[in-house]
């Protein structure tokens, strides 16, 4: 029993924590712009990278260069949407997620030209889990992880639900033609979508960071949980998003475990085709996700 908590449920909550953050930029971006994000996964990286180069820099442990690794993520972000998205704005929904697609390309093949694409680690040193209860392994990190995301969770609730910008977000989400009769500025909404979205993305790829290393392709890994995570929630719902990153998380890790027997169910490789399913599943089941969100 204390097996399966210590190597399969706490890991699995610590991942579906980080899912959970690339899932609500997805969620807001499907949202408000109303197009699948392919790029999202690339500005995880990109975000990861820039608190790398941080932590290098400053020698400061990655969760204090957090706050700056998100505003610059961000501030790229808003750059790519004035090159990129904004005069493409009014195109049909395929123009855009192609864009995307390009730019995902574009951005990966940047960060290894300035970075490299060898590994490298963003935490060094051995950190050895804490016994509690002579039984109970928790690890450092993953303590680390989940408060930090539960955090940026709590920030984006008091966000969405005690400010202007976030109410005009939601309104804007449920109806953009009424939200601009009624005088939101909608492109500073637009630009508020971004600055949320990537920052939440670069702690997402961080945290991910921290927990593994550091490498140009560790966006592209998690973009099919992370959408996953988005389409169980509902897609265009940020709290489902959260609900559903979790679930994702704990559910890869789950799937690794010796439930009948020794053998694991399914072999560690075989993860990310646990996702896949359950996004194909929703899709099939209730596209609307959990949540009763948009359907692709």
């Amino acid at each position: 029993m204390m097996d399966f908590i210590n190597f399969h449920l706490l890991p699995g909550i610590t991942l579906g924590a980080i899912y959970a953050l690339g899932a609500i930029g997805v969620s807001l971006t499907f949202g408000i712009l109303r197009f699948a994000n392919f790029a999202h996964g690339a500005t995880m990286t990109l975000g990861a990278y820039i608190s790398l180069t941080l932590v290098q820099a400053t020698g400061w442990h990655p969760i204090a260069v957090l706050p700056l690794a998100m505003a610059l993520t961000g501030a790229v972000a808003l750059a790519m949407d004035r090159a990129f998205f904004r005069p493409l704005r009014a195109s049909q929904t395929i123009v855009l997620v192609m864009a995307s697609f390009g730019l995902m390309l574009m951005l990966r093949s940047a960060i290894q030209l300035v970075w490299g694409v060898q590994l490298q680690a963003m935490v060094t040193g051995i950190q050895r889990p804490w016994i509690v209860f002579d039984a109970l392994r928790i690890s450092p990190r993953h303590l680390m992880i989940v408060a930090a995301a539960a955090g940026l969770m709590l920030a984006v609730h008091w966000l969405l639900s005690r400010t202007r910008t976030g109410k005009a977000m939601r309104a804007m989400s449920d109806s953009p033609e009424l939200a601009q009769v009624t005088g939101i500025d909608t492109e500073k909404v637009i630009r508020a979508t971004w600055l949320v979205g990537a920052a939440l993305a670069a702690a997402a790829g961080t945290f991910l960071a921290i927990d593994t290393h550091v490498e140009t392709q560790m966006g592209f890994k998690i973009l099919l949980p992370v959408f996953a995570a988005a389409i169980l929630g509902g897609i265009g719902r940020p709290y489902g998003a959260m609900a559903g990153g979790l679930v994702i998380g704990i559910a890869e890790e789950l799937s690794s475990y010796a439930w009948i027997g020794t053998t694991p169910l399914l072999e560690p490789g075989y993860k990310a085709g646990v996702a896949f399913a359950i996004m194909v599943a929703m899709l099939i089941w209730r596209p609307s996700g959990l949540f009763r969100g948009r359907s692709f």
